[in-house]
């Protein structure tokens, strides 16, 4: 956060003792404007774009590491800056008038969680070199990619795309032949959590960036922060900070999501500040392996639904598929078919959002019905949920 954006949230507050102040300052799925104690970083992947600042593109780049080990938060903060350094006009994509020339590349974030068809892919790299709204409807993936073929046709210079979260069970279009499909003065950064070997597109970079994960005080530094802008005065402090840091082993996704937690569970108890009892809560909350929630977010519209059901079922409810299927279906907001909620929930638990658990219980006759468990903690998504809705 920013000077001015420090002052402006001084002036605004009220003299109401309220504990929570910005839940977006908390959020687990908010990036900062600049990720704390990653310099280095920062400056390897300066390196690997450096010829951008001569008007050159730079070679594919694979940046890779550990879950909540801050890389989306880097490649965003970065990529921004970056792009305010084209000085180009951005053409209208509904004329056949050429662009002019840049004198630095263009640089377009897009987030796989979000594209993963073909239509989706070619659409958020056109959105993000033009002005004019992309149409998403009455146009073909064909079409798009010849307007990108278009767009690009004279740029000297070119793009380069960041793509976030390739590695994620999305279940879309093949990457590989997504990115072949893109003019060829375009460059692209893959981002992701498999190590170089295992993922495809690694095989066609240049370069390999490797995120650490947080280091215990980098964490704190980074839980402090964000309670800072986000809470009360002296909301949390510091020993509770590194009890959070220590439990989340560097994972910078689950420490927030434990903070977040514990905040709203004080803020719904009337709590002036975070005690240890909603640390406490927090983490028996927060499954390990932890989903991240910008993927729970990132769903289509009916899924959440769903979820947002199923997080207020009781344990009897959630007893087998069947059981909560019939539960999820009964509620007067799913306006869903039975067969939709079981599909849902099976294409769910097959990309790990949810879980089911074979439960111990046999009738004698077939397979035991499963349980279904969530793997993020279910505060943060209702809250999170219900403040985007």
């Amino acid at each position: 956060m920013d000077i001015d954006a420090r002052i402006n949230r001084r002036r605004n507050r009220d003299d109401s003792p309220r504990l929570v102040r910005e839940y977006e300052a908390l959020s687990p799925v908010a990036h900062i404007d600049e990720p704390s104690d990653r310099g280095p970083v920062f400056e390897e992947l300066l390196d690997h774009l450096d010829p951008v600042f001569d008007g050159r593109l730079p070679p594919n780049a694979y940046v890779y590491g550990p879950p909540g080990s801050g890389k989306s938060a880097i490649v965003t903060a970065l990529f921004a800056r970056l792009s305010r350094l084209s000085t180009g006009t951005r053409s209208v994509i509904h004329t056949n008038t050429r662009a002019a020339t840049t004198t630095t590349p263009q640089f377009v974030y897009v987030d796989r969680r979000e594209t993963a068809s073909e239509f989706a892919f070619y659409h958020d790299v056109l959105a993000g070199l033009v002005d004019e709204p992309v149409p998403e409807h009455g146009v073909s993936t064909a079409d798009l990619r010849s307007r990108l073929h278009e767009r690009l046709g004279s740029a000297r210079t070119g793009v380069v795309v960041a793509i976030d979260h390739v590695d994620e069970p999305a279940g879309g279009d093949d990457l590989i032949s997504l990115l072949a499909g893109l003019p060829s003065n375009v460059s692209w950064l893959a981002v992701g959590r498999a190590d170089p070997g295992d993922v495809a597109v690694s095989a066609y970079t240049a370069t390999v960036v490797r995120v650490a994960p947080y280091q215990r005080q980098m964490l704190v530094d980074v839980l402090m922060t964000r309670a800072s802008e986000g809470l009360a005065r002296q909301a949390l402090d510091h020993d509770l900070a590194r009890r959070i840091a220590d439990w989340a082993d560097g994972d910078a996704h689950d420490a927030l999501a434990v903070l977040f937690v514990a905040a709203d569970r004080a803020r719904e108890a009337d709590g002036g500040r975070i005690d240890e009892a909603d640390v406490d809560a927090a983490i028996a909350e927060t499954p390990q392996p932890c989903v991240s929630l910008g993927r729970v977010l990132g769903l289509p519209t009916n899924k959440q639904l769903v979820l947002r059901a199923l997080v207020d079922l009781e344990e009897a409810d959630r007893a087998s598929v069947a059981a909560t299927t019939e539960a999820i279906s009964s509620v007067p907001t799913i306006d869903l078919s039975p067969g939709t909620v079981k599909r849902f929930l099976y294409e769910m638990a097959e990309n790990g959002i949810i879980e089911r658990v074979e439960s111990e219980a046999r009738d004698g006759k077939g397979r035991p019905p499963s349980r279904i468990e969530l793997r993020f903690p279910p505060s943060a998504f209702r809250r999170l949920y219900d403040l985007q809705t």
